[in-house]
């Protein structure tokens, strides 16, 4: 009989749980887009690299700088001795550089997307209408630090698209594939699953694939958000965008560049930023009927006071509803609330945490109820000795069994044959092996019988052995030979180092219920949940049944449910829930696809960090609608009752914009997460 079996099933064990199968294959190819911010449906594009544009720049000193002559022609003893029709002139050529980028958007607007409704019409009015009434500096300084306000967004937007980028620029362009006659420098798109790729220390990782080479440490910073090297040994996967930090080694590639996780990484974060968040989407909205509403209570504030007041003149109202139509521009809101959203996508993304959607960044603020999966969630999902319960000499106890493990790929079998080497002297001595179903294994060492598995074996073939073993929770491997009972070995999922500290965090966010399902052994289970402070433990689920307890979470209207879990059987849940939580360095394709956020570095603690981000993003958001709103009306009513100059106007409209933009980026520079 072949020594080289499987030796044990699913059941060979008491508390032993079905191994998931968790690889990472991230399948959608990655384009480098622009990001772009909308206002008011109108797209107008900077350059959001977060430097200085000369291209924007200059326009604005040029304007600077004539503005400056203008006021000196018109104010000084120096200008008097110029005609009065001079510093018109210089106003006039100030107004055009920073006002013609606002005027084309706005006639763009109404010919292509039909809007006349929209703030650069809105600006275009305004200023116009103050050089028409001899308001030439007014009109000028509208444009002009508008255009400033604009810059600073910019700026702002770039600030926030860096802390992505830098997070994720890890692509790389080309790779060193190893062939019969040496290296050759292909494009990454070119690696072939099977393609041996040569890494140079300080190299990234094109692909996804294994460890050819014995040992080798990556830097993940890039793909986990920790800088903690990672040590990887034959065969062990390994990701694109790692960084090599031994000396040359190589790598087998198992899938292609673009399904690699990086790609699906890159893709992610992309989309994130277009799917909007209610608060967002209900701003836009709103900007949608407010920009029609004050552009005709501005006509009716021109006009109506005919009828109403004795003294009317039309210049002075006309110019008190110009300055009502500075005033109203939505700028403030529909910028710095997607710049918000924007803002805290990139501040998850560089702790680990991936969020799918702008919404789904909002729904996290909700989360009161937590559930939890076990294993590969608050488990390490390995196996690992705990104790040694040995009869007699523990080495020999040892040798023994590891030798017999030594036939087997279980999990369990592993984390013997990790805890202690097997003897190969013992090893060419076992014969006649034989698997029991549901029990262990059975063969013979130097003619005696050799028995390793769960009591069920021992009482199936009269072993006696210490009744003790049976109140351990847990995974137990009893050995006997001859009839005699050597000793057992307590085997269980290494909880997380972090676990604890995720349960105690959550309750501090605001969590009410953390609750705990797994298809594992209820008493594991429950010690498991005990050890790390869940409130609600439940073992033994099928998936079915999971899914079926999610459900009655649900029934209460006051339960924002989050779940997270890694494994295939955890994507029903995962879709069912409120917000869906994967655990995305060893979490299977059909959790990471289904879920909302994916934790890259598998730490449960990151959960409570999710929550926490999002809740400073939504608090962020409302302080820029408070402040935009109590401002802006408070200057309106100023300008309606003709006390608010343009001046003014141009203060509460482009003020408050810089304000709420550089409060939304503010989330960037948060460390307390």
């Amino acid at each position: 009989m072949s020594k080289d079996i499987d030796t044990h099933n699913s059941a060979s064990y008491q508390g032993a749980e079905p191994i998931h199968s968790r690889s990472y294959a991230l399948n959608s190819e990655n384009e480098n887009k622009q990001n772009k911010i909308s206002c008011s449906g109108c797209s107008h594009e900077h350059n959001h690299s977060g430097a200085l544009d000369v291209k924007e720049l200059a326009p604005i000193i040029f304007s600077t700088v004539l503005l400056v002559l203008g006021l000196i022609l018109e104010h000084t003893v120096w200008g008097a001795s110029f005609p009065s029709y001079v510093y018109p002139i210089f106003y006039i050529l100030a107004y055009i550089p920073v006002a013609f980028p606002v005027l084309r958007e706005a006639v763009e607007a109404v010919i292509h997307e039909k809007d006349f409704f929209n703030e650069f019409s809105l600006m275009g009015i305004a200023t116009i209408g103050a050089l028409s009434l001899g308001e030439y500096p007014e009109a000028v300084a509208v444009m002009l630090l508008y255009s400033i306000g604009e810059l600073f967004q910019s700026m702002a937007v770039g600030k926030a698209t860096k802390n992505i980028e830098s997070l994720l620029d890890v692509r790389v362009e080309e790779a060193r594939r190893i062939t019969p006659t040496g290296i050759d420098i292909i494009p990454s798109e070119e690696v072939k699953i099977g393609d041996r790729i040569q890494l140079r220390v300080g190299d990234k990782l094109p692909v996804d694939g294994v460890l050819f080479s014995d040992k080798a440490s990556f830097n993940t910073v890039a793909l986990t958000g920790e800088s903690v090297p990672q040590t990887k040994r034959r065969g062990e996967p390994v990701l694109a965008g790692m960084i090599n930090l031994d000396g040359v080694i190589e790598i087998e590639s198992s899938k292609v560049y673009k399904d690699s996780a990086l790609s699906k990484i890159l893709e992610m974060v992309q989309e994130a930023t277009e799917r909007k968040a209610k608060t967002e989407l209900l701003m836009r909205k709103f900007a949608r009927w407010y920009t029609p509403a004050v552009f005709w209570l501005a006509v009716v504030l021109a006009f109506l006071p005919a009828l109403l007041v004795s003294d009317y003149v039309f210049t002075e109202w006309l110019y008190r509803a110009l300055v009502f139509l500075v005033i109203s521009c939505p700028c403030a809101l529909v910028i710095s609330i997607p710049l918000g959203y924007f803002g805290g996508i990139g501040a998850a993304s560089r702790k680990g945490i991936l969020f799918k959607g702008a919404n789904y960044l909002d729904q996290m603020s909700h989360v009161n109820t937590v559930v939890v999966d076990k294993t590969g969630t608050m488990t390490e999902g390995v196996f690992e000795v705990q104790e040694v319960f040995a009869e007699g000499d523990r080495q020999s106890f040892l040798d023994i069994t590891s030798a017999v493990e030594s036939f087997s790929s279980h999990p369990i079998a592993q984390a013997i044959l990790a805890y202690h080497n097997a003897n190969q002297a013992i090893i060419d001595r076992i014969e006649n092996i034989e698997e029991v179903a549901g029990h262990g294994v059975k063969c013979e060492l130097d003619g005696d019988i050799l028995l390793v598995g769960n009591y069920k074996l021992l009482d199936k073939f009269g072993v006696s052995y210490d009744s003790k073993v049976k109140e351990i929770v847990g995974t137990t491997i009893l050995v006997s030979k001859g009839n005699q009972y050597l000793g057992a070995i307590h085997i269980a999922d290494k909880i997380k180092e972090d676990a604890e500290e995720a349960v105690l965090s959550l309750h501090q966010s605001g969590v009410k219920n953390i609750i705990m399902l797994s298809g594992d052994n209820p008493a594991i289970t429950q010690e498991v949940g005990d050890k790390i402070g869940i409130d609600k433990a439940i073992g033994g689920l099928l998936p079915q049944e999971k899914v079926a307890y999610v459900e009655d979470l649900k029934k209460n209207p006051k339960n924002v449910i989050c779940f997270v879990g890694d494994g295939i059987n955890d994507a029903p849940s995962l879709a069912l829930s409120d917000i869906g939580i994967a655990m995305g360095a060893m979490g299977a394709d059909a959790a990471i696809e289904v879920a909302d956020v994916v934790i890259q570095t598998d730490q449960p603690s990151k959960i409570s960090k999710a929550i926490k981000i999002a809740k400073a993003t939504r608090k962020i958001v409302f302080q820029n609608i408070a402040l935009a709103f109590s401002i802006k009306l408070f200057v309106l009513l100023l300008g309606a009752l003709g006390i608010a100059t343009m001046w003014e106007a141009v203060i509460a409209d482009v003020g408050v914009t810089i304000l709420a933009v550089l409060n939304a980026v503010r989330i960037l520079y948060k460390k307390d997460f």
